[in-house]
Formats: structure tokens, sequence, C-alpha cells
């Protein structure tokens, strides 16, 4: 009874952490907006001006801006997911702490996941403060 009663809830954890990496993602895939007004350049180069004043902007932004800008979103979206990843594991340590029911053997592993959800939250925080260090002293210098 207790088994399926896990399982049960197992299920229910995952399943809302699914959803809310599913609800969070769109969010910050959109969340950066153009610096320029779209219907600007519609219709660039329909006029068919060669002259460099043409009226038509070409985009200056670097390789290096743009991969930089790539990697700081997949950053982001990775670091979301093992943020909400880590929530749950500590909700689902508190759980099994609470159910132990005196058993040092369940306390122990109970400990162990929110010791280790504490742990890779410290992580991917490190490891944010590291790409982005990294990713801005190659764009700084020239990369």
């Amino acid at each position: 009874m207790l088994t399926l009663l896990r399982n049960r809830i197992t299920v229910i954890v995952a399943s809302l952490a699914f959803a809310m990496v599913a609800m969070f993602t769109p969010a910050l895939a959109m969340a950066e907006t153009p610096s320029e007004n779209i219907n600007q350049g519609l219709g660039c180069g329909s006029n068919l001006d060669v002259s460099v004043d043409g009226g038509c902007e070409t985009d200056t932004t670097g390789g290096a801006e743009r991969i930089q800008g790539i990697v700081t979103v997949v950053i982001n979206i990775i670091s979301v997911i093992v943020g909400i990843v880590a929530v749950v594991m500590i909700i689902w340590g508190g759980f099994k702490y609470i159910t132990a029911g005196g058993d040092s053997g369940n306390v122990t592993t109970a400990r162990n996941t929110i010791i280790y959800a504490i742990v890779g939250l410290v992580i991917v925080a490190l490891a944010q403060f590291i790409v982005q260090f990294v990713l801005t002293q190659l764009t700084q210098n020239g990369g």
C-alpha cells in the first residue's frame, strides 16, 4: 500500500516538474526582444537602391556576440530545468524524511537526497557564473 502511494506521488511530482519546464521554456526562449522595429525591415531591399544609405540596416552584430547570446540562452534554460528538478528533489527528500518512520536507512537516504539536490543547485549557480565570466572575457579580448 505504501509502495503504491509512493509510486503515485512520484508520478505526480514528475508530471508537475515536466509541466513547469514546458511552461517556463517558451518564456525564456522569447525573453530576448529585437532592438529594431520589425516593420522597418520588411520592405528592405525592395526599392532596389544599391547606395549605402538606401534605408536598409545591415546586421552589424559580430559573431562572438551572437555565440555569447546563444550560449547564454542555452545555459539559462539548462539552469532553469536543473533548478526545477533540484527543488522537486528537495521536496521529494523532505517527503521521504517525513515518511521514514524512524528507520535510519530511510532517514539517511532522504537526507542524502536533500543534500545532493542542494549541492546540485550550488554547482549550477557556480557554472552559470563561470560560463558568463569566460564569455565576457572572450568577447572583451576579441576572442
